[in-house]
């Protein structure tokens, strides 16, 4: 290996690793830096063996058209069902949910009482919940388990409901949300290693802000909970519909339009760019 290529290639690997390193940090700035560091070493990738920055650009380019891969071969083709409906359910197995008990005594050391373990099976999908509620601030918990195939991922979620029909979510999703909420709600997206502390503290937070109090707190009995989740699921998917993201696919179920696959692949760039 010629001296100018070894130097190119050190160049590569240093911003490689300085952004790599700056993943380790969970600040936003230390985040969004290592992100630039990702991009830039794409360019040098392209830029150094061809001297053109336009080819740089071209690799730059890469991360932002690859979400389309997997919209053009996955989401294209898949169908969700107009209605969930959940059922009682055993919880899973611990090798598949190691987790999920430590969540569990985390939400009741915040004084939630568990309500109930359901789930729901479509397109090879189960979507688990265990569902808790608070009767001191009528606030509403859940830990929620998506398996799919060789594919699991959990997050936390908790909501306060308003008697004049606003939802205030705050929930550590990991991934950039496929569907648009109902104009009702509000959302709070936290970091996903924020603790159950941290998530209460941050709603608590946000409630201050919209100046809800406990005179503003829907009360609910937590036998409405599995209720309540499958007319909010059911409500999110005619008003995705109603946006045109959605349409009706036969048999109970919808599919992604055209502006359905575009507005998902900007949630993926705008989820890329924040990575907080």
């Amino acid at each position: 290996m010629d001296t100018p290529m070894f130097s190119s290639f050190l160049l590569i690997a240093g911003v490689a690793v300085l952004g790599l390193g700056l993943r380790t940090f969970r600040t936003p700035i230390c985040q969004r830096l290592s992100i630039l560091c990702l991009l830039f070493a794409s360019f040098l990738v392209g830029y150094l063996p061809s001297g053109s920055w336009p080819v740089g650009v071209l690799f730059v380019a890469f991360w932002i058209f690859l979400p389309w891969v997997g919209i053009i071969t996955r989401v294209r083709k898949l169908r969700l069902p107009i209605e969930r409906i959940f059922s009682e359910s055993r919880p899973p197995r611990d090798e598949l949910f190691p987790f999920l008990n430590l969540l569990t005594d985390e939400i009741e050391a915040q004084d939630f009482a568990l309500a109930d373990d359901v789930a729901c099976d479509w397109q090879y999908q189960r979507q688990f919940i265990r569902l808790f509620h608070r009767n001191s601030d009528q606030s509403q918990m859940a830990i929620c388990l998506i398996h799919q195939n060789h594919f699991a991922f959990c997050y936390v979620y908790l909501v306060t409901r308003s008697r004049t029909g606003k939802v205030f979510l705050t929930w550590n999703y990991p991934f950039a949300y496929s569907l648009k909420f109902l104009p009702n709600t509000r959302v709070q997206r936290v970091r996903p290693d924020f603790s159950i502390k941290q998530i209460c503290q941050a709603h608590h937070i946000m409630l201050g802000k919209e100046h809800v109090d406990e005179t503003d707190v829907l009360p609910l009995e937590p036998e409405q909970m599995r209720e309540l989740l499958e007319q909010d699921l059911k409500a999110q998917i005619d008003h995705n519909v109603r946006s045109g993201l959605l349409t009706p696919a036969g048999d109970h179920q919808v599919r992604y339009t055209w502006r359905g696959m575009v507005y998902l692949w900007s949630r993926f760039l705008l989820d890329f760019v924040r990575m907080t």
